[in-house]
Order: C-alpha cells, then structure tokens, then sequence
C-alpha cells in the first residue's frame, strides 16, 4: 500500500476529518469508495457525527444517493429471504444465511452500509440434492450449463453452481461447507450448523454464532483470490470484532474456536489486517494467541506486501506498479489453497485454453 495511506482509509478511520475536504479531496474519497463499494458507510459515519448538513452539496449528493441504493439492496433481500424461505418451506430444512444477508436478517450493526450481489445459505450436505431440486422446481435456473463447470463445482466445491431466479434475477449461491473439501484447512460444517443461532420464530432461518461467522468472514477474505472488493470484506470483519467484542469471553471463544474448526491461519490474518488498516480494537491477549496460526517466520513480511496492496481501495490512486502483481499472486495462492496441484493444474489450463474455445463456439 502506498504511504500516505488512501484517502478513504484516513476518512474510515478518522472520519471527522471528512468535515474540511476540498471539494477536489471529496472527487478522490468518493472514487474510492465507489470502488470499494463503501459509499454508504461513509454516508454513516457523517450522520452519526450529525454533520450531513455540514459536508458540500455535490458530495452530500454522491453519498445520500447511495444510502438510497443500500436501503433497496436491503428490502429486496429481506423479500428474497422470505421468498427462499417459503419455497423450501415443504422440505422442513432450516436454512442457514451466510455473510452479508446474515448480517442483514440478524440485524447486526455491520450490515447498516452493505450492498448485495447474492445471497449465500448453508445447508447440510445431504440434503443439497433435495433442496437444489426443489429450488430448479420454484424458478430458480443453473447459471452455467457448461459441463466441465458443472463438474468442477459439483465434485470438488464446497457449493452449487449459482443459481437465478427466472422472474427475479436474483442470484442464490448454495452451500454445503465454507471451503472445498480439496482444501488445505478442514472446517466441519456439522460444527458450524450445530452452534448456528435462530433468528425466526419457527426456528426455519439461522445465522452462525458470532465466533464462526467472523471465522467465515476471515476464511471468505483470506481464501478468495478476487480482492477488488477485498477492502469492503475486511470492513465487515472490522464491524463484526467491534460489535462482538463487547460480548463476554468473546474474543477466548474466538481463539479457540479457530483451533477447533481449523482456521487459525485465516484469524491470523483477519487480526492482522483490521488492525493495519482500520485500528480495530483488539485485546493484545488475542493477538498474541493468535499467533497460533502465524505462518512460518519469514512469511508475514511478504504476505504484508501482498495484502497491503491487494486489500487497498481498488482506485488507480491506490496501486503501484506492485499492485498488479501482488493480486496476481493472491490469485494463485487462493487456487493453491484451495486444490492440489494435481488437480489445480489441469483445471487452471482448462480454464485457460478449452473453456475460451468452447465459450467462443457457442
């Protein structure tokens, strides 16, 4: 990341400072939070000063134009929500919501600012078949047909090929664990459905307990390869430890929930990164426990020039002429973690050469 840090990072962090921004300073801070898709949180952060009145016009514009859009994003997930419900209601299958809609439905304080692409649930792996077949028979259509894709999801991923719901357009990613089974690290998704937490009265809808869904969170983030929203991610991380660190014997449960599921390595670097780039408040006995997951002695410094590139707003203000290069190698990484080499590299040179050609001749 480059020094001084992004514009956007100081008004998160600081974000009274936003009240003397020149109008030139606003043009770069709302660049970068359109593309960090961080918009409204910085709408919020103002209006909890009390001071929307006080910002500039064009910029007070941007930002109440983006609360608007959030607040579409969240009654349409609400009604998304009741409408998967309702369509797996015959099959007596408690649902589990994941990320952001979990957010969302559980009414945590981190989902006030979030958009929403998709929505993600967790179901056991035995029932998938079942409620994969009853979503096709409610109007939701398989995003990809391709047979190769159908395979490589259905065989060695954690989830369904997305599905889209024909009259809505909604996109629903079905999952049975929150990593490949050809992954490096082994949590147990029995584990994870077992301590999940009701959040309806018929006991049909859950969410995961507050140490594995910020567990999730750190996994999502640390595993994917796709960083370009990777800094709105690390903000949701930042909001869940803020918010459930104010809960009793919290941050112990964390720790060792993170050894017992087999993800130290992703709190690790969950820890690390919210405190570098948001200052989140975190008990230096947890850090230190933390270290637990560390990787070996000469790691974190690379992994620093990785990730402080690749987590930064996506904006061209923001990259160097390393940041290229540092996502492509969390790229790599992602994929190495999550299948062997064995099977990494014939699929990495399907995607390559076979699928374009079978793309272009459809």
């Amino acid at each position: 990341m480059s020094s001084p840090p992004p514009i956007l990072l100081h008004a998160l962090n600081h974000p009274e400072n936003m009240l003397s921004l020149s109008l030139s300073s606003w043009d770069l801070l709302i660049r970068q939070a359109r593309g960090a898709g961080l918009l409204t949180n910085l709408h919020d952060a103002i209006d909890r000063l009390g001071e929307l009145n006080s910002i500039p016009e064009r910029p007070r514009n941007h930002l109440e134009s983006a609360r608007t859009l959030t607040d579409k994003h969240q009654r349409d997930v609400h009604w998304e929500v009741k409408c998967i419900l309702e369509a797996l209601k015959a099959l007596k299958q408690p649902i589990t919501l994941l990320k952001g809609s979990a957010y969302l439905i559980a009414d945590l304080p981190v989902a006030k600012g979030r958009l929403f692409s998709d929505i993600d649930i967790l179901v056991p792996k035995e029932a998938i078949e079942e409620v994969e077949q009853t979503l096709r028979l409610k109007g939701w259509m398989l995003t990809t047909h391709d047979a190769y894709d159908q395979r490589y999801y259905r065989t060695w991923m954690h989830e369904l090929p997305p599905l889209r719901h024909a009259t809505r357009n909604t996109t629903l990613d079905v999952h049975h664990n929150i990593l490949p089974e050809t992954a490096r690290l082994h949590p147990s998704p029995k584990k994870l459905l077992q301590a999940a937490i009701s959040v309806n009265e018929d006991n049909s809808l859950y969410v995961l307990s507050p140490a594995d869904m910020v567990l999730h969170s750190a996994t999502h983030l640390f595993h994917d390869g796709e960083l370009e929203h990777g800094l709105r991610d690390l903000v949701d991380l930042d909001g869940l430890l803020r918010h459930f660190g104010n809960q009793e014997a919290f941050w112990s449960e964390l720790v060792e929930r993170a050894k017992e599921m087999d993800l130290t390595r992703p709190l690790y670097y969950a820890l690390r990164y919210s405190k570098k780039f948001l200052n989140t408040p975190i008990p230096e006995e947890t850090i230190i426990a933390s270290q637990a997951g560390s990787p070996p002695a000469f790691m974190p410094y690379w992994m620093d020039m990785l990730f402080l590139r690749a987590l930064a707003p996506d904006h061209l203000s923001c990259r160097d002429w390393l940041s290229g290069t540092a996502r492509l190698l969390l790229f790599i990484r992602a994929h190495f973690l999550r299948m062997p080499l064995h099977l990494l590299i014939p699929h990495l040179f399907h995607k390559a050469f076979i699928s374009p050609r079978s793309n272009g001749a459809t």
